[in-house]
């Protein structure tokens, strides 16, 4: 079936017999699908879209249909439309019309681009060729022959065909190629084309009036020369003017790699180049080219990777937006040899525990040249993690609002064989030299540790409390489901080696026999304490009031159906939770199938907050390690939390307004809003058999008790849910496990606010 296309809206388009040349000039470009004279648009039925797609710059990303069968058209009804895919310009995809239409809409891509069409048309077929079309479909989204996704969608489709459940099988099959294109359409690459942008003139413009001049670093040895032209590139790409390229040749052995950068230097006289004579290694040589720099901050690059080519333009931004930065780091990803990006690292903002995990800052770094120079430079002895070296001692003499992150990628790590980009274990001698600066900064905080290298090659900083160990009350609220208390109690004392601690179980209305029995039983045994609380179920309450009969310097707060696993978990909470600077410190939860419930709290996702990681398999090292690594979170669980009972109290205890639901999360925001830092850390590990002894809010009251507690939360802390310091806003909010966000949030730069509101007037919100 033959149709004509007509733009609608941000789009020019020129025919020429069957091909079409498209200038898409926005974000939503669209044509109006018509029928040709004598034709009507398709009738209900299962067709195939068959066109050639080429294009000249931009690119094509999500096409899609969107029909309307009379009641106008929305997302509901949106058919998404296959993608070009690595230059080939075929496009098939198998297209279901459910009703009778009265328009059809084609939207060719989702961001501005140049491109050519030919030979649109919409084919009817058969349901089988509709079938066989759809397992095609899904085998090439794989990108491999024999695809397991085809094979498992194959064998699916044919047992229920089996079973006599035909509509079963095919509506299965469609949500299945639907999700094969969706994933294409939700990757990173799309993402890049259409969130991925440069600045306009003008605001370079605005951007380069008063603004610092940037040296960067850029030590040389031995560069394959096609990296090495591209890096220095990019410096020349820049969108901003006022840069210094300080370019220092450490004795490279290839006579070409000297010729190439001194024909760059006679280029442009902002590159600077000098040639040492003898190899001292990346610290030296880094150090000679600060030595060579005149600008007020300097930026780090290695000579194989890339900057964007607004990365300095948008350190000049965030600078004029902290006036007192210090330090600032970028997002970053990385670029294979045929200039591919991948495998973004989208940070959090500054995360201290996380930097004493693993070098998380990494690049794009610019530092303050003073600063620099007051802590000496980079230190012979840590190459490989000279950087991270670096940047520890740095940050030991800023306050946090001066260290800023810019949630933008503007750095790519060129990923090549040897690499530290393709892998730790490719430099085994960097892992140690970060170790031993992990090591050395922690001593210099007067925290000394003993840090070990996890299985993921991440760093652990340990420090056993020893006989500074404060006294815990482990708080354990339980009313009935003496089979859950049981083993949670049991287990604590079984299993935890923590000198100096005491279990209240509070008692909020048991009345099984079984139980009561086993609460008398507890009465009789040392380090135990049982409670009544006899009022109606509000853990908030419940927790308030045991928090009242203690006196012990740490709380724990422990849900009645969690089981302890490891005997070091209550010395390991404690052990943060001690700091004057940490607030609430959560543990890693499993539930019984050995899937993680709990890696930490992430604002935002699902409305108020959600679990970071849920349901990986135990050991997963998460987004970037970050399930495997303490670092700081603004929010953790209260089903297992250790926190001062001074801060307990400063915090002003749990609200009451919030019953059951989100009372840790209000908890741990009012103890963040405090200036305290919340900590996660995964090597404090339990099971947890969640709400088990409560049940599930699928009750009408149960519900709507919830909605009432989310609209508190969100009339409460407003946009602080949608900003979480601890994620990233090109993270979705719509996911557990950091996926891309289509859009992205605000991408404006951040820095730490230490006491960003008295408490007085977050209790007013």
């Amino acid at each position: 079936m033959r149709l004509d296309l007509v733009p609608l809206k941000q789009l020019s388009a020129t025919r020429s017999g069957d091909a079409w040349d498209c200038h898409a000039q926005g974000e939503d470009p669209q044509f109006d699908v018509r029928a040709q004279a004598g034709s009507g648009l398709p009738a209900p039925g299962w067709y195939l879209l068959d066109l050639r797609c080429s294009v000249r710059e931009g690119a094509i990303v999500a096409p899609c249909f969107y029909p309307d069968y009379g009641k106008g058209q929305s997302e509901a009804n949106r058919i998404e439309i296959a993608e070009p895919v690595d230059g080939q310009r075929r496009v098939r995809t198998v297209v279901l019309i459910n009703a009778a239409l009265r328009a059809l809409r084609y939207d060719p891509t989702q961001c501005e681009a140049a491109f050519a069409l030919k030979g649109f048309r919409l084919r009817r077929i058969s349901r089988p060729r509709a079938v066989w079309e759809m397992l095609r479909g899904i085998q090439r989204s794989s990108r491999r022959l024999f695809s397991d996704e085809a094979l498992s969608a194959l064998r699916d489709f044919a047992r229920s065909i089996a079973r006599g459940r035909a509509a079963e099988a095919a509506e299965d099959l469609k949500q299945r190629y639907r999700a094969a294109l969706r994933r294409k359409t939700y990757s990173y690459q799309q993402w890049i084309a259409r969130f991925d942008r440069s600045f306009g003139r003008r605001e370079r413009a605005e951007l380069e009036a008063g603004a610092p001049l940037f040296s960067i670093v850029l030590p040389v040895r031995d560069t394959p020369l096609p990296w090495l032209r591209r890096c220095i590139d990019s410096v020349l790409a820049q969108t901003y003017a006022r840069w210094q390229l300080c370019i220092v040749d450490d004795a490279s052995n290839d006579p070409a790699v000297k010729k190439l950068l001194r024909d760059y230097a006679m280029r442009d006289r902002r590159i600077c180049v000098q040639f040492r004579e003898r190899h001292g290694h990346i610290c030296e040589a880094s150090n000679d080219a600060i030595d060579l720099a005149r600008g007020n901050y300097l930026g780090f690059l290695d000579h194989d990777d890339e900057l964007s080519e607004r990365a300095l333009a948008e350190v000049a931004r965030a600078i004029g937006e902290h006036a007192d930065a210090q330090l600032l780091y970028s997002d970053e990803d990385k670029i294979d040899r045929d200039g591919r990006r991948y495998d973004p690292h989208f940070k959090p903002a500054w995360n201290p525990e996380l930097l004493c995990a693993q070098n998380y800052i990494c690049h794009f770094a610019v530092i303050r040249a003073d600063l620099v120079r007051a802590v000496g430079r980079l230190r012979p002895g840590f190459e490989g993690a000279q950087d991270h070296d670096l940047v520890l001692r740095c940050v030991e003499r800023l306050r946090d609002e001066q260290i800023v992150h810019i949630p933008k990628v503007l750095y790519h790590w060129r990923a090549v064989q040897g690499s530290t980009a393709m892998g730790g274990d490719h430099k085994p001698y960097a892992l140690e030299a970060g170790r031993r600066a992990v090591d050395e900064h922690l001593a210099r905080m007067g925290r000394p540790s003993r840090v070990e290298v996890t299985p993921h090659q991440y760093y652990r900083p340990i420090r056993r409390l020893g006989a500074e160990s404060p006294r815990v009350t482990v708080i354990v609220p339980t009313r009935d489901r003496v089979d859950l208390l049981r083993k949670c109690v049991e287990s604590v004392l079984a299993r935890t080696e923590y000198p100096d601690f005491e279990l209240m179980v509070i008692d909020n209305g048991s009345i099984h026999a079984e139980t009561l029995s086993y609460l008398d039983e507890l009465r009789a045994r040392p380090r135990l304490r049982v409670v009544e609380y006899p009022q109606p179920f509000n853990f908030s309450a419940i927790v308030n009031y045991g928090v009242r009969q203690g006196a012990a310097e740490v709380l724990c707060l422990l849900n009645n159906d969690t089981e302890v696993i490891d005997a070091h978990w209550l010395s390991e909470l404690v052990s943060y939770a001690a700091r004057d600077e940490v607030g609430a410190v959560g543990c890693m939860l499993y539930y019984p199938s050995d899937t993680i419930q709990h890696a930490g709290v992430i604002l935002g996702v699902g409305g108020v907050a959600g679990h970071a990681h849920l349901h990986l398999q135990r050991g997963s090292n998460g987004y970037l390690g970050r399930a495997g690594v303490v670092h700081n979170l603004t929010a953790v669980t209260g089903a297992c939390l250790a926190v001062r009972r001074c801060v307990f109290d400063e915090a002003g205890g749990m609200d009451e307004e919030l019953a059951v639901a989100f009372n840790d999360i209000d908890l741990c925001l009012r103890i963040d809003a405090l200036g305290y830092r919340n900590v996660w850390t995964p090597f404090a590990e339990l099971y947890h058999h969640e709400s088990a002894s409560r049940g599930l809010d699928s009750a009408p009251d149960k519900r709507a008790r919830f909605q009432v507690e989310c609209e508190t939360m969100i009339r409460r802390w407003g946009e602080v849910l949608f900003n979480d310091p601890a994620y990233n806003p090109n993270l979705s909010l719509d996911s557990f496990h950091f996926e891309l966000a289509f859009p992205p949030r605000s991408v404006a730069s951040r820095a730490p606010q230490g006491r960003r509101r008295p408490l007085s007037r977050i209790a007013s919100l």
